[in-house]
């Protein structure tokens, strides 16, 4: 059975409110974003980043020219909608107000205000199903400017410290042409011992003593992906057009951030032309499970035996 409720306020977040069936939770702010802010099993650990004070705030003369005097953004942290090609300052519009809501028979839909600005109204839906730990978090962005405009939902889970995604590589044979691409931006370091690089996967160890970032974007055919915290681990899969249609960065589906103080796991919907009014959704699964045997995160093998398990 699927509870919805007003869960009062969650840490320095402001009131949140509470999906549950019984066995996984989803915390979603009401005054601020809104965000994702906790996803986990009842009275368990947290796989969203919930730690707010470390992201401070970010605002400048542009960005101010932009959204208007005294405005400014915040990570916050949890699991966001975004559009992407990323640019500044209109891709961090600020989202520190009230949040409308609606309540549903599976959770709920969250309205955070129009982004005018931008051209762009957004809505967040949580659909939890009645037993287990399988959640949906829908994503819609709606055009509401006069022109074409060409984006691609962009869903970035900002997750707790301490784990290690895994990200599998495409296997499909494509004879002498490539199969894969990876995109890498221009502060990360391929040397760097947080990245396993094997043939059908790559893992990324979160470390909170290396603070250096870290990014990198896949076209991920499978689209689904794993976050071994612990032992649980959080999986979070969505449908993916490779190879007709086209996505940001180079051609990526999916793209991870690794800091100091946070991992991000990122998918990507299609990029395209979004018409006045038309209404582009990405939908992401998530679902936890509590992990099936050790796991070397160096190793192909033992990687491949583990996934094979979930």
């Amino acid at each position: 059975m699927i509870t919805v409720k007003n869960a009062g306020t969650y840490k320095d977040y402001g009131n949140v409110l509470s999906v549950s069936n019984g066995t996984v939770e989803a915390l979603v702010t009401t005054d601020l974003g809104p965000r994702v802010i906790f996803y986990g099993f009842i009275g368990g650990q947290n796989f969203m980043n919930d730690n707010r004070p470390y992201f401070g705030t970010k605002t400048d003369e542009a960005y101010e020219k932009h959204f208007g005097k005294g405005t400014f953004w915040e990570n916050l942290g949890g699991h966001r909608i975004w559009i992407s090609p990323e640019s500044y300052p209109e891709t961090y519009n600020p989202d520190n107000y009230s949040v409308d809501y609606e309540i549903t028979q599976s959770g709920a839909v969250f309205k955070p205000r129009a982004e005018v600005a931008n051209g762009v109204k957004k809505e967040l839906e949580i659909v939890m199903s009645d037993s287990g730990t399988d959640m949906q978090v829908i994503m819609r962005v709606t055009n509401i400017s006069n022109e074409n405009k060409d984006f691609a939902i962009w869903g970035l889970s900002v997750s707790a410290t301490g784990g290690t995604a895994i990200i599998p590589m495409n296997t499909n044979d494509t004879g002498l042409l490539s199969n894969r691409i990876i995109s890498v931006w221009p502060y990360t370091d391929l040397s760097d011992d947080r990245i396993y690089y094997g043939k059908k996967y790559i893992t990324l160890r979160q470390d909170t003593a290396k603070t250096s970032p870290i990014k990198l974007g896949f076209d991920l055919n499978c689209g689904k992906i794993h976050y071994v915290l612990g032992d649980e681990v959080f999986t979070k899969s969505y449908e993916t057009l490779h190879p007709t249609a086209k996505y940001p960065d180079g051609g990526c589906s999916f793209e991870t951030y690794d800091c100091g103080g946070f991992i991000e796991l990122e998918s990507l919907g299609e990029l395209r032309a979004v018409k006045p009014k038309e209404t582009s959704v990405l939908t992401e699964n998530w679902s936890i499970t509590k992990k099936p045997c050790e796991v070397d995160f160096r190793n192909d093998v033992s990687i491949e035996n583990f996934c094979s398990k979930l």
